[in-house]
């Protein structure tokens, strides 16, 4: 095969297409992202405006949250450029996130369809995260 017929797929020592499971996977963590950041400015805005019953634990409660917005963020990024540090902090992300989905599904109301819906985004992300074939675009090897 001469070199102007190789596609990027066959030429020695370019990089290997990212895997859609790998691309899902980050979007997944990149939506968690956005809705942290979501819940920590509503919460901080509510503190801010003196709606809660407590104003400092809504602010710290939204502090906390964008910081914790920032995890997932990270996640999603170094997914999309393949770094195999990522991974971890993406299924700690689905880890932490099956908890609270449990207990807004244990609630009332509104609060149960994001329950359900936060429960399927983390099994969906873990699923995506624990393939092989994921794991293998990020370069992760298992013992040998």
């Amino acid at each position: 095969m001469s070199s102007a017929e190789q596609t990027p797929e066959t030429v020695p020592g370019a990089p290997a297409k990212r895997p859609g499971r790998l691309t899902a996977a980050a979007a997944l963590c990149g939506v968690q992202a956005v809705a942290l950041f979501a819940g920590g400015l509503f919460m901080l805005v509510s503190g801010l405006t003196g709606d809660p019953e407590s104003t400092s634990q809504a602010e710290t409660g939204g502090v906390t949250l964008i910081a914790l917005g920032l995890i997932p963020l990270l996640a999603a990024r170094g997914l999309l450029l393949r770094r195999g540090w990522s991974r971890g902090p993406a299924i700690i992300t689905q880890i932490m996130a099956l908890p609270v989905a449990w207990t807004l599904l244990r609630a009332s109301g509104a609060l149960i369809p994001a329950g359900i819906l936060l429960a399927l985004v983390a099994v969906t992300a873990l699923v995506l995260l624990l393939d092989p074939r994921t794991t293998e675009a990020l370069g992760i090897r298992g013992r040998a």
